[in-house]
C-alpha cells in the first residue's frame, strides 16, 4: 500500500523507504497561509523512532519532524511535518 501509486520516497537517518504524504490542511488569516500542516504515512519499523526537530527528506523536500505517532496497529505511524 505505502509503495503503490501514492507512494513516495522518504529518506531519513540513513533509511529509505517508501510512504504516504497528505497535506490536510492550511491556516489562512487574510490573505496568507501562515502555515502547512503535512502528514506523513509509513512504516513505523523504519521511522517509528523519529522525534520532534528530526530532518527528513520526503521526494527530495527537506522537512523537519512536529510530532510522530503510532498507528493503532503499531505497524505505521504519522508523521506531522513542516517544511523547512
Amino acid at each position: 500500500m505505502l509503495d503503490g501509486p501514492f507512494g513516495v520516497s522518504i529518506s531519513a537517518g540513513g533509511v529509505s523507504a517508501k510512504g504516504i504524504l497528505n497535506q490536510p490542511s492550511s491556516f489562512a488569516a487574510g490573505d496568507s497561509i501562515i502555515y502547512t500542516d503535512y502528514v506523513l504515512f509509513c512504516e513505523s519499523s523504519k521511522f517509528g523512532s523519529l522525534v520532534a526537530g528530526d530532518s527528513i527528506a520526503v521526494n527530495s523536500v527537506n522537512y523537519v519532524v512536529r510530532d510522530n505517532q503510532s498507528d493503532l496497529d503499531n505497524l505505521t505511524c504519522e508523521i506531522s511535518l513542516s517544511k523547512v
